[in-house]
């Protein structure tokens, strides 16, 4: 288990990440979205982070914007124990027709829950916790998926470090598969070990200088 020392010298247990990928390939066929959020997992594990990773296809995950359980089996509580335990949140899909999948939407609609949800000072639960987002797809539109989805995440109480984001797409029409081959994936990948560095960077400032509850 690797330790780090927060400001003061004190040692914390180690920092954690969750990564929702948003695929809608159940396991275990190969994923192009998690071939792509594996750039950031593997820098994060570098510095000592916790990865932990979840396929949300392979869940129940019912329709709601609760964060109980909305029938028997319900997989979402389960999610939404792990969201709070870990100090990074990565959202990984793929694009179609320029839109975010219906898997990253689903999860987005039950996050929604946790805009009324607190901690035991009376900030968002969300707040002092960092996320970013990885979209793949042989199209154009991860601009557009990006900003739905961070946009999303900021009303939460997350917050969205600088370049907090990787794509890769094949360009205007049809084409291959990250998998498969094709143009940009030097760029995708730099970038991505770019987004975990500023990931973790803000982290540990929010760690060493966490924001106080909103003012009455």
């Amino acid at each position: 288990m690797a330790w780090h020392r927060a400001a003061g010298g004190v040692l914390h247990d180690p920092m954690k990440a969750l990564v929702i990928n948003c695929t809608l390939k159940k396991s275990p066929e190969p994923s192009n979205t998690e071939a792509l959020f594996r750039t950031v997992t593997e820098e994060l594990e570098k510095e000592g982070v916790e990865v932990e990773v979840v396929r949300a296809v392979d869940l129940d995950i019912a329709p709601g914007v609760v964060s109980e359980a909305v029938h028997e089996g319900d997989d979402w509580p389960d999610v939404h124990a792990r969201l709070l335990e870990s100090e990074i949140l990565v959202i990984a899909t793929p694009t179609w027709l320029g839109q975010p999948s219906s898997v990253s939407k689903r999860v987005l609609e039950r996050m929604d829950a946790m805009l009324s949800e607190t901690d035991d000072e009376g900030r968002p639960v969300a707040c002092n916790r960092v996320a970013g987002v990885v979209v793949t797809g042989n199209e154009d539109g991860a601009h557009h998926v990006i900003s739905e989805i961070t946009g999303g995440l900021q009303d939460i109480g997350y917050t969205i470090p600088g370049q907090a984001w990787t794509y890769w797409n094949q360009g205007p029409g049809p084409g291959p598969s990250f998998l498969e081959g094709g143009s940009g994936h030097d760029w995708s990948r730099k970038t991505g070990r770019a987004m975990a560095a500023n990931l973790l960077g803000v982290a540990r400032a929010l760690e060493a200088r966490p924001l106080g509850p909103p003012p009455p």
